[in-house]
């Protein structure tokens, strides 16, 4: 089971950052080549970036945001990453399935894809996008960039935002994918961010990403299963394990009733549960 509960962002040209990211409770960290860094350091973060990965020690799991193929530094990034891999790249700007393919043509073996869908063109092909295939494993959703687009203006409901959260939820659902919710920019706003991380629980995210490390237990908490969730799924689960249950499609569960789905849900669920309790791994990535 693959966490996704906090995902961090940090610059890759800050080398206290990244050494302190190596002990942090995120489930992921970033290595940010893109808008995290100006463009007279972009090859000196490039540098640093294969370093950190070089030399390991990480808790979380490592990404690195590559800048995009159609700027001067996208292909020499892909190319660095080729030695000292990560687990997965983070493609920004995504609007086509051609796109995809195109970076994913330039990924190492076994190195996962995440795309940013952060356009108005990348919403409305977001099924075609999100069909482009392996090894594109996950959708973030690049708020900053899409609401500027968008001339959007966001209130701590974000509203206007709505169609768009569900639209990439079920995309990654539709096509196996995850789907990880944007930032807040307001790091000292503790109780937007615990707002926009019940939200994205809501709307079907398996997490979010965030742009400092005070951020990160407000994600973990919000995208954990709560310890009634956890008792309601043991319930379904040994509900239809009991041998009446046996060859039945639905069955009564205390007050309600519940069907296979359910079940299939509760395994999930409770995957989480048993992924979030297994001890952090030690060692280089």
């Amino acid at each position: 089971m693959q966490l996704t509960r906090s995902v961090l962002y940090l610059p890759a040209s800050n080398a206290r950052a990244i050494e302190k990211a190596r002990g942090l409770d995120a489930d992921a960290v970033i290595l940010d080549l893109e808008d995290a860094v100006a463009p007279d350091a972009k090859a000196g973060a490039r540098r640093a970036a294969v370093a950190a990965l070089e030399a390991g020690g990480f808790g979380p799991r490592v990404g690195v945001r590559v800048n995009g193929l159609d700027t001067p530094w996208g292909a020499d990034d892909l190319t660095a990453l080729c030695v000292h891999k990560p687990e997965f790249v983070v493609a920004p700007k995504i609007e086509s399935p051609e796109a995809v393919r195109d970076v994913a043509a330039r990924l190492p073996q076994g190195v996962a894809l995440w795309i940013m869908i952060e356009t108005p063109l990348s919403v409305l092909r977001l099924d075609r996008i999100a069909g482009a295939g392996a090894p594109l494993a996950a959708l973030m959703l690049g708020i900053n960039d899409f609401r500027e687009q968008m001339n959007l203006v966001l209130g701590h409901d974000r509203e206007p935002l709505k169609p768009w959260l569900a639209a990439v939820v079920a995309a990654a659902r539709g096509h196996g994918l995850l789907a990880i919710d944007g930032v807040v920019n307001a790091t000292d706003d503790a109780d937007r961010l615990a707002a926009e991380c019940r939200q994205g629980r809501a709307f079907g995210f398996d997490g979010k990403s965030l742009i400092h490390p005070n951020q990160i237990a407000a994600a973990n908490a919000a995208f954990s299963p709560s310890p009634a969730e956890v008792a309601r799924a043991e319930e379904v689960v040994a509900a239809f394990a009991a041998a009446d249950a046996q060859g039945k499609g639905a069955i009564r569960v205390g007050y309600r009733m519940v069907e296979r789905l359910h079940l299939e849900a509760a395994h999930r669920l409770l995957a989480r549960h048993a992924a979030i309790s297994t001890p952090p791994r030690d060692g280089p990535i």
